[in-house]
């Protein structure tokens, strides 16, 4: 897509979007262009946290060189419990060229890295396609991965057909009620999770490993696992087995643990306990989903 300029043609088309800025589902109207902060406080410079080989994430996306993760500053979603906050939510970050962003792309490829990881990419989209032209055109080769929230206007995901290669959405709720608790009044996330969840099926189709074990292309669905099944796991995973091919790839994640603001609410103020993982996976195998990935509780 570098080569024929359609790269270049959907970077401008979602720099665009910024000016009144409709990225995400908040559509907060930010002048981003003119250098005002949205509701996820990014502007119009990029802003990043740090770079690296991963070797945290699914098996599949590791190998031996790792995943070649780029965190990016500022979340749309702004979670009570993110893990992340310091990135997400407390300004953790460094202004960056795209030339500069291009430039670690290319540098994570020399180290040996399996892929281009961008986390939380919703409110940098326009971003990382200008630079992934960038870097493209100097030689980049690697796969690309959308690590999402999951919160995706589903007509921005179709800007991105043919230059995504793995999608890794998180399906965090099935009621918009908790959503809106505990993720910044996002009460449409279950809804537009979905339909974007589906667009990114249409657009790679289920995410199978390569001869190597190495995943180059598909959809990778993360959910986690909260206490108080606040999430809505049974819903979320029924939801999956009957709208989406029942090999779909789905992690069913352990690793919830209370942090940033998550203490100011009794019921997620505390890790999950083994019977509620377990009530996980089960509810899982009986919607006949067969391509799990099961973490077993910490």
């Amino acid at each position: 897509m570098h080569r024929s300029g359609e790269l270049k043609k959907r970077a401008e088309e979602l720099w665009n979007i910024m000016s009144s800025c409709a990225l995400c589902p908040r559509e907060c109207g930010a002048e981003r262009l003119d250098g005002e902060r949205g509701f996820c406080h990014a502007s119009d410079v990029l802003e990043i946290a740090s770079y690296h080989p991963h070797f945290g994430e699914e098996r599949p996306l590791v190998g031996t060189g790792g995943s070649g993760t780029i965190f990016l500053s500022n979340c749309n979603l702004r979670c009570v419990f993110c893990i992340n906050w310091e990135i997400s939510q407390g300004g953790s970050g460094t202004k960056k060229s795209l030339e500069n962003m291009a430039d670690m792309m290319l540098r994570l490829q020399k180290m040996g890295c399996v892929n281009i990881n961008v986390v939380t990419p919703t409110h940098y989209s326009a971003h990382i396609l200008r630079a992934l032209d960038i870097a493209a055109s100097r030689g980049l080769r690697l796969p690309l991965v959308y690590n999402t929230c999951g919160w995706e206007k589903p007509e921005i995901i179709k800007k991105l057909d043919g230059i995504v290669d793995i999608y890794l959405p998180d399906f965090k709720y099935w009621n918009g009620t908790m959503a809106s608790k505990y993720s910044s009044e996002a009460d449409t996330y279950p809804e537009i999770t979905k339909e974007a969840i589906l667009e990114m099926h249409r657009q790679v189709g289920v995410a199978k490993p390569a001869d190597d074990g190495l995943m180059y292309r598909g959809l990778m669905i993360r959910h986690l696992v909260m206490p108080n099944n606040v999430g809505g796991t049974k819903e979320i995973l029924r939801w999956i087995a009957a709208n989406l091919p029942k090999d779909t790839y789905v992690n069913i994640m352990s690793q919830y643990r209370p942090t940033y603001k998550a203490f100011d609410y009794p019921e997620i103020a505390r890790r999950i306990t083994p019977d509620e993982y377990t009530a996980a996976v089960q509810w899982a195998r009986n919607a006949g989903l067969t391509n799990l990935d099961i973490q077993g509780w910490p």
